[in-house]
């Protein structure tokens, strides 16, 4: 089983030395996860030290094989091949996640000047869309974690959107 972590194209060093750590990675195979897949974007930590732009680095930790690398063109085979996600509070990636019904924990970046990250984190959380947590919970939120427990996000109706625009423009 798969767990790909991304950070998008922000610089998250404190996620990816957590994923990275020896609690993250006994909680991984205590869920029997295999493989971990980490897109660590600009952050830097000793095993991301020596990546090039778009290079790839694998290790074995334990029971876990790890694949880590900065940059792809696009996420989405990635986010499809995963049974589990685990990403920044970007809007887009959560968006993207949910839209592929896949299971989602999303860490916000308590490093940003604004918390909309965090309150969107938060309100799809509390839908039971994904969950949240923070990098000093992440490998409990993890051994926690339960999938099916996750409500499936809406998909998406472009009638609805529509409707809403015509109201809030005045035309209905």
């Amino acid at each position: 089983m798969i767990v790909f972590v991304t950070v998008g194209s922000t610089k998250f060093d404190t996620l990816i030395e957590t994923v990275l750590s020896e609690p993250f990675i006994e909680a991984l195979h205590a869920k029997e996860f295999t493989r971990l897949v980490v897109q660590c974007g600009d952050s830097s930590c000793s095993h991301t030290a020596t990546l090039d732009h778009g290079s790839l680095t694998l290790l074995n930790i334990g029971e876990v094989e790890i694949e880590i690398w900065k940059y792809k063109p696009n996420l989405e085979e990635e986010y499809k091949r995963a049974d589990l996600v685990i990403s920044h509070a970007g809007s887009g990636t959560i968006l993207e996640v949910l839209r592929l019904r896949k299971p989602l924990i999303v860490v916000p970046n308590p490093t940003l000047l604004d918390n909309h990250q965090e309150e969107l984190a938060k309100t799809l959380a509390n839908l039971g869309h994904l969950e949240t947590t923070t990098i000093r919970d992440l490998p409990n939120s993890l051994a926690s974690f339960d999938a099916e427990s996750i409500v499936p996000f809406p998909e998406f109706d472009g009638a609805k959107f529509a409707r809403i625009m015509d109201e809030e423009m005045g035309f209905i």
